[in-house]
């Protein structure tokens, strides 16, 4: 058996990706020119690496264990670490053979199947409060993709769930009468190749619906935005990054869809056309995330730590913010476009006011890194006027805060996962939010007294969760390629 570089490479790229260190991952994929690699991710199912190191583990842990007569020894379990340092597996030899000289272990564990393999599971024995657990009779698994499923939204008119994935397609999924896995439409994302059509064999990182549902825009690594119709039919491809796109946003008029790229820009697109109608290339840095402010404005963040407010016809920022010590990693305009939230590595979450340079509040309590915010759809011009504005963040230190934003004060630390959250969402009314993390599980929690009241375990972490537009079914895309819906109406 034999294996390249290129190989390996690919697999540590795997790994970081799957890890949830994109942008580590995008560097590293650079360096070591993984796109001019002649190998198909979609083949390579999920945690490959780590499969492969815990098969070397074990093993090494068998040629350690079993003695030259074939006898097999008493081993403690080894470590990765033991397991490259070839003293400490002399010493193990060494020490098996002299307190089992001749036994032979009728327990033995010759297949690797011991702890020391398995990932521990944190959250079999969660702590509930009361019956909580959503059936699986209420939860629909959605198979299909064949590697990781990075994002996930609904239509806001149906119940069409959409998704992306590291299988280079979007998928969208009928869900309006309780469909199964069978009723899906395939959206390969496909690039111009000698004048065929061949796969990109490259992540769909980013989806967004337009107003009306009736588009869905999806962004790639391939470089390319893309936009299909619910029936599958790709409308129009908008090619003008020069790298990755890692976030894209209809405005609300839908007119206008924007992206953000590796390339260090941000592109305001005619839907229409499907021409690029403004690029804006003030970050010195990769752009991570975009958000409208306006149907003409918008905020974008980057790994230059710097946020920059825009406007279609400007040829300059409107605003510029910045305070931030690390690489920015998402933004949210608040429902009347009054305030911007955003959230760093530096651990930090800061609110913006276009009234003033400096941060209004800087909110400084996870002590890991913030990967995504949230604002509750609720307050002044919502249709939930009487309910306050709140703002929720997930962090890899596995907690979820709520924060009262009048007062820049938190409300409620949600502290049921036991690894990172990526993604949190409010359903419509903004009385719930909805959580899901590396740990497998989605938690449905009450925003008023930030007790758990749903709680339901996936079969792969958890990388985003939404609500579709009645508030009734939460979907969830995870790392194991697996998408799946709970329905939770009564």
């Amino acid at each position: 058996m034999s294996f390249s570089s290129d190989e390996v490479n690919f697999l540590v790229y795997r790994y970081l990706q799957e890890s949830g260190f994109v942008h580590s991952a995008y560097t590293f994929g650079i360096e070591s020119h993984i796109s001019q690699s002649n190998i198909n991710g979609a083949l390579v199912p999920p945690a490959a690496l780590l499969s492969i190191i815990q098969k070397g583990l074990q093993y090494t842990e068998a040629e350690i264990s079993i003695g030259e007569d074939g006898s097999e020894r008493v081993l403690e379990s080894l470590t990765l670490i033991d397991a490259i340092m070839p003293d400490v597996v002399e010493l193990r030899k060494q020490a098996a053979a002299k307190a089992h000289p001749s036994i032979k272990t009728e327990n033995a564990n010759t297949n690797g199947e011991d702890a020391a393999h398995t990932v521990p599971n944190h959250t079999d024995g969660m702590e509930v409060d009361g019956n909580i657990e959503i059936p699986t009779s209420k939860a629909t698994v959605l198979r299909g993709h064949e590697s990781e499923v990075f994002i996930c939204a609904w239509n806001p008119a149906n119940d069409l769930l959409a998704s992306g994935s590291g299988d280079s397609t979007a998928r969208i999924w009928n869900m309006n009468d309780n469909s199964n896995s069978a009723n899906q439409l395939v959206l390969r994302h496909c690039i111009q190749r000698g004048g065929t059509e061949v796969p990109s064999n490259k992540d769909v990182t980013s989806l967004d619906w337009n107003c009306d549902g009736t588009l869905l825009a999806t962004g790639s690594y391939d470089g390319y935005a893309r936009i299909w119709s619910t029936d599958g039919r790709l409308v129009n491809t908008l090619g003008q990054h020069k790298g990755p796109i890692f976030a894209l946003k209809w405005n609300k008029r839908g007119n206008y869809i924007l992206s953000a790229g590796v390339d260090k820009t941000t592109i305001i697109w005619d839907a229409s056309s499907g021409n690029s109608t403004q690029q804006f290339a003030f970050h010195s840095a990769p752009a991570l995330d975009v958000d409208w402010q306006s149907n003409t404005g918008f905020a974008s963040c980057s790994t230059d730590q710097c946020i920059h407010v825009c406007r279609l016809g400007s040829d300059r920022p409107m605003k510029t913010f910045q305070g931030h010590t690390n690489e920015v990693n998402a933004i949210k305009w608040d429902p009347q476009g009054q305030l911007l939230a955003s959230c760093s590595d530096d651990m930090t979450l800061k609110i913006w006011s276009m009234k003033q340079d400096t941060c209004v509040y800087d909110l400084q309590a996870h002590n890991k890194e913030i990967y995504t915010i949230k604002w509750s759809p609720t307050g002044p011009g919502t249709n939930n006027p009487n309910s306050p504005l709140i703002l929720a963040s997930a962090s890899f230190d596995s907690t979820v805060r709520l924060w009262e934003v009048d007062r820049g004060t938190c409300l409620h630390t949600l502290t049921k996962h036991q690894e990172p959250v990526y993604s949190v969402a409010f359903s419509p009314d903004g009385k719930y939010l909805a959580s899901g993390s590396f740990d497998k599980c989605v938690h449905i929690w009450n925003v008023h007294s930030g007790s758990l009241v749903h709680s339901y375990r996936g079969t792969g972490g958890i990388f985003e969760v939404c609500w579709n537009h009645r508030g009734d079914k939460v979907g969830a895309s995870a790392s194991d390629g697996s998408v799946f819906v709970l329905d939770l109406r009564k």
